[in-house]
C-alpha cells in the first residue's frame, strides 16, 4: 500500500470480504496433558475443600496447556499469514475427561495439598455471532497502479480498531492508529473510512520495487478488541506509519499470543483481499 509520503505497498481488486468463521477451524483433536494443582489449607477450610479447589487448579493448567499446544501446532512461518491464521488466538479448551494419577498433602507442608491429573482436553472456539464483529470493505473493485482507494469499515459494539496492509512479500503495515491518528476507538453500527475525509493521507495502488507480474495479491486486515491493547513490538517507522519486513515472522506470534490472552467474545477480525493489475 502506498501513501503520498512514499510508502509502497501493492493495493488489489477486491476478492472477498468475510469473517473467517470459527467452526471452520474447528478440526483439531482433543488432546490428553498432565496437569499438578495445588491448594493451601485456610483455617477456615475442610480437607475436601482445600482438594476441591487444588481439583480446579489442577483443571485449569491442564486447559492452560492444551491452548498452547493447539496454538503452537498452527505454527506462523510467514507474515502473510497474519489474515488467516489469526482465528486461532481465539481457541479455548474443554475438558472431556479426566483422571487422578496422584494425590497427597506434601510432606514438609501439611497445609499443602497437590493433585496430578490427566485430561483430555478439545478446543473450543466462539460460536458464530457471539461478541464482537466486524465488516470491511474497500472503495474500487479494480485498482491499477496509481489510483487512490479508501477503507470502509463497522463494528458491531463500542471498541478500538487496527488496520494492517498485507503485502504480497509478506511485509505488514500498521495503517492505523499511525503516528498522525493515535485515537482509534470507534462507535459500534457506525460506518468509518480510511483514510478519513478531511485527511492528508491518500492511499494508492502502487506494485512493490522489482515486482515483474502483471497481478499480485494484497489483504487488508482489521482487528477490533473492546479495550485499547498493545497488540504489537514496536516495528520500523516508515513515514507515518509502523511497518514489519518480510522476515519478522515474530511479529504474527507476538500477535497471537496478545489476543489468546484475550477473552474471545472481547476481540474480532475481518479480511478483505483485493489484487493490483498493471
Amino acid at each position: 500500500m502506498a501513501s503520498r509520503n512514499n510508502l509502497k505497498k501493492l493495493l488489489l481488486t477486491i476478492l472477498a470480504c468475510a469473517v473467517i468463521p470459527f467452526s471452520a477451524y474447528a478440526a483439531d483433536k482433543p488432546l490428553w496433558v498432565t496437569a499438578t494443582g495445588e491448594a493451601y489449607q485456610g483455617e477456615a477450610e475442610t480437607p475436601k475443600e482445600v482438594m476441591e479447589r487444588a481439583k480446579r487448579d489442577a483443571q485449569a493448567k491442564a486447559i492452560e496447556q492444551a491452548t498452547g499446544i493447539f496454538l503452537k501446532s498452527h505454527t506462523v512461518v510467514h507474515n502473510s499469514q497474519v489474515a488467516d491464521d489469526l482465528i486461532y488466538a481465539a481457541v479455548r479448551g474443554k475438558i472431556k475427561e479426566t483422571a487422578v494419577l496422584n494425590t497427597g498433602w506434601d510432606k514438609e507442608d501439611r497445609n499443602l495439598y497437590r493433585i496430578t491429573i490427566k485430561a483430555l482436553v478439545e478446543p473450543v472456539y466462539p460460536e458464530a455471532g457471539k461478541g464482537l464483529s466486524a465488516k470491511i470493505n474497500l472503495s474500487r473493485i479494480k485498482l491499477h497502479e496509481g489510483e487512490e482507494v479508501k477503507i470502509y469499515y463497522e463494528t458491531s459494539s463500542d471498541c478500538h480498531i487496527y488496520l494492517f496492509s498485507v503485502a504480497a512479500d509478506g511485509s505488514v503495515t500498521l495503517l492505523f492508529p499511525n503516528s498522525r491518528e493515535q485515537e482509534n476507538k470507534v462507535s459500534g453500527g457506525k460506518a468509518y473510512e480510511f483514510p478519513a475525509a478531511g485527511s492528508t493521507v491518500r492511499l494508492k495502488a502502487m506494485f512493490l520495487p522489482d515486482f515483474q507480474d502483471k497481478s499480485a495479491r494484497e489483504k487488508i486486515k482489521l482487528i477490533a478488541t473492546k479495550k485499547k491493547e498493545n497488540l504489537l513490538p514496536l516495528g520500523f517507522q516508515e513515514g507515518m506509519f509502523q511497518a514489519y519486513d518480510a522476515k519478522s515472522t515474530g511479529l504474527v506470534s507476538d500477535l497471537i499470543k496478545k489476543l489468546n490472552q484475550i477473552e474471545p467474545t472481547e476481540w474480532t477480525e475481518a479480511t478483505v483481499e483485493y489484487v493490483i493489475e498493471r
